[in-house]
């Protein structure tokens, strides 16, 4: 007897959000408005609007052209699926530059993402069955992933959320001897997991743990892990760089100029310091003649 039942109407509605091309300005989006607003002044629904949230993507070219099937100019995902998998063309698609701006099609950028999730498969093949023990600086490296990842993917800079994935991997290598602890592993595939849900999902009933990776819930940083304990100090003779210092944050003048002498001896013997300057936590330099 009803247009439609309002109760499911109110639980559905409106829209979380709506994604679509500036294109579909005086089209879908101006026809779903308009029906909607009809509808709020006839009773029949309680919102006015069909969308909470909206956002335009931008355009694909390839070649200099806009990618368009009447222009024939488009990208067969099929043969790019076989060649590397769908979580790769996901990942690329998502990577390829900030969603709102006009891109170009890059056909060899897929396989630096291949690579990403590559590596990613191994790192948590590799370190799970040996268990290691969490360290300080891979935890401190997976809080402060998931941070940026969380602030990231917020506000819809995806591609850069996957850069800091990158990123992450590298930290692990330099810093963590390639190992990382279950934690951390665990922590990894759930972040990945809405873009490459495939490896994420095996990844996760690989390791043990039962269930779907994403009713695991994501994961979450404690802010204190955040906070760095150390700065990194560049030393300068007249200007000219010398060295880089880790040194503890906060730390004193005189205390940041000792370490620094001590450091440079080498580079300030037979000289006379003329004067010394400190910017606090970033520059020692030491003017000499």
């Amino acid at each position: 007897e009803a247009l439609c039942d309002k109760t499911k109407a109110d639980r559905w509605m409106p829209v979380d959000l709506y994604v679509g091309g500036a294109e579909h300005a005086v089209l879908h989006l101006l026809y779903a408005r308009f029906y909607v607003k009809f509808l709020k002044d006839i009773g029949v629904v309680s919102f006015d609007e069909p969308f909470q949230r909206l956002f335009n993507q931008g355009t694909i070219y390839y070649q200099g052209a806009k990618m368009s099937k009447s222009r024939g100019n488009v990208i067969n995902p099929d043969d790019l699926v076989r060649e590397y998998g769908t979580d790769a063309l996901r990942l690329y698609e998502l990577f390829i530059g900030p969603p709102e701006v006009a891109t170009e099609w890059d056909d060899h950028g897929i396989d630096g993402v291949f690579r990403f999730l590559s590596r990613v498969w191994r790192l948590v093949t590799d370190n799970w069955e040996s268990n290691w023990p969490e360290t300080v600086t891979v935890k401190r490296a997976t809080h402060r992933l998931i941070y940026e990842v969380t602030e990231r993917f917020d506000s819809f800079r995806f591609n850069t959320g996957i850069a800091q994935m990158m990123a992450y991997l590298n930290t692990i290598s330099a810093e963590g001897d390639n190992k990382a602890d279950r934690t951390s592993l665990a922590a990894l595939i759930r972040l990945i997991a809405p873009m490459a849900p495939h490896i994420a999902e095996e990844l996760w009933q690989m390791t043990g743990h039962t269930g779907s990776v994403f009713e695991s819930g994501w994961p979450v940083y404690d802010p204190a892990l955040l906070v760095e304990e150390t700065v990194t100090i560049v030393i300068q003779i007249n200007g000219r760089v010398k060295d880089r210092l880790e040194m503890p944050k906060g730390i004193s003048k005189e205390k940041a100029f000792a370490a620094a002498r001590e450091a440079s001896s080498e580079s300030l013997a037979g000289k006379e310091i003329v004067k010394e300057i400190y910017v606090p936590e970033k520059i020692v330099n030491f003017v000499v003649k």
